[in-house]
């Protein structure tokens, strides 16, 4: 009864800017990225059967930010109303949502190594096989299943300021908080520079190489580095002021880093619109350079 009280209060009871502002974002993630997921998926089955593993990768990150973004009507409507789906659901919820962004950060990177093997080590990247090409790839969603199992005992409901009922983290102390911030932090600190390694080193490889002079892995490279760093940095910006601010027990720059929570976690959604489109592109103008390649040998 006091939740449906509370479900009831929630719907007349003002918005914040912050709030309306994520949704909105979230809003438009998912009236663009689900039906741009959908088309590459379609357009990956006719991939399948030539049994590349480059499409499998990239139908892998397709249906991780897929899973990502089908969640985002139940996280608008709890932004602007609260939640009232229940505990069992928001735990759901809440694993799916970091399964698929653990996932779809690993794709990232496995995919940046794939490339550069296939691409500047052909001979070695063939030694692996197709069942080693199914182990990284069933590896890959099994690591990322782990990853996410702190969610299903951190998140819970719990009355906001607001006094709206939310689907949240919520930590037993400080202490707790700041070790899962910086655990989401070393995801990024080490995922960022794997990726930049390996398409930094695949360009310098590809320019060196008469066989391949075209500009436009410059700009494909820079595309896909730049973006993904554009749409997570501010995310992890933001959690490293809270992991300050609780060390130092600041509570003037916890509530100013909070504030902007919503916001910055709902730029990481934009990263699961643009993720198909720039690799997409990316495996197609990497397999023009194989096949340049292999016409000039």
């Amino acid at each position: 009864m006091q939740q449906l009280n509370s479900s009831n209060s929630s719907l007349t009871a003002p918005v914040s800017t912050d709030n309306v502002i994520a949704s909105s974002v979230l809003g438009v993630c998912f009236i663009l990225g689900v039906p741009g997921n959908i088309a590459v998926m379609v357009r990956l089955a006719g991939w399948l059967k030539r049994g590349s593993f480059t499409p499998r990768l990239m139908l892998s990150l397709a249906v991780s930010d897929l899973l990502t973004l089908i969640s985002l009507p139940v996280w608008i409507w709890t932004l602007l109303y609260g939640w009232v789906f229940g505990l069992v659901l928001c735990k759901l919820f809440s694993y799916m949502v970091y399964l698929s962004l653990y996932c779809s950060i690993l794709c990232v990177m496995l995919m940046s190594m794939q490339r550069y093997m296939q691409v500047l080590h052909p001979e070695k990247w063939d030694r692996l096989g197709r069942k080693g090409k199914k182990i990284l790839l069933i590896g890959m969603w099994m690591l990322s299943a782990v990853l996410s199992c702190y969610a299903l005992v951190q998140r819970t409901l719990s009355l906001d300021s607001e006094q709206q009922l939310q689907c949240k983290l919520r930590f037993r102390n400080d202490a707790e908080r700041v070790a899962t911030l910086i655990w989401e932090l070393i995801i990024f600190v080490v995922s960022f520079p794997t990726v930049a390694y390996f398409y930094f080193h695949l360009y310098r490889g590809v320019n060196n190489s008469a066989f391949f002079s075209s500009n436009s892995v410059t700009r494909l490279v820079t595309r896909i580095v730049v973006c993904f760093f554009i749409l997570w940095i501010p995310f992890h910006i933001i959690n490293t002021l809270i992991i300050i601010a609780l060390l130092l027990g600041n509570d003037r720059l916890l509530r100013s880093a909070e504030s902007g929570e919503n916001i910055t976690g709902a730029l990481t959604f934009i990263n699961s619109c643009v993720n198909p489109f720039l690799y997409a592109f990316s495996a197609r103008a990497l397999r023009q350079h194989s096949t340049g390649t292999e016409n000039s040998l």
